[in-house]
């Protein structure tokens, strides 16, 4: 599985941002997709999410309300909509993506990053 994350740039405080993140390869049974972000000298953390069919949902505390997690599995794509942007929301922002394969084992597949920019 490849995952291929676009969307990321330069964002005033306040605005909006949509990435997008295409899954291609072998996408059958694809479970749970989230995104993730890295601040420079910070761990990595989850941001946001979704299931297999979209219907549940899962938010860090500090982009609830302002960040909608989705998919559409007809199209391969994951999507994080980003509103209220906020300078702390500067980072790299990566796609996972978990499988179970045919031996029963959980598969996980990282993107190679988007950066985001919110300046004050």
């Amino acid at each position: 599985v490849q995952l291929v994350e676009s969307g990321g740039g330069l964002v005033q405080a306040g605005g909006s941002l949509r990435l997008s993140c295409a899954a291609s390869g072998n996408t059958n049974s694809l479970n749970t997709m989230s995104w993730y972000r890295q601040a420079p000298g910070k761990q990595r953390e989850l941001v946001a999410a979704v299931t297999s069919g979209g219907g549940s949902t899962h938010y860090a505390g500090s982009v609830k309300g302002r960040f909608t997690i989705s998919r559409d599995n007809a199209q391969n794509t994951m999507y994080l909509q980003m509103n209220s942007l906020k300078p702390e929301d500067t980072a790299v922002y990566y796609c996972n993506a978990v499988r179970t394969n045919e031996l029963g084992y959980t598969l996980s597949y990282w993107g190679q990053g988007t950066q985001v920019t919110v300046s004050s």
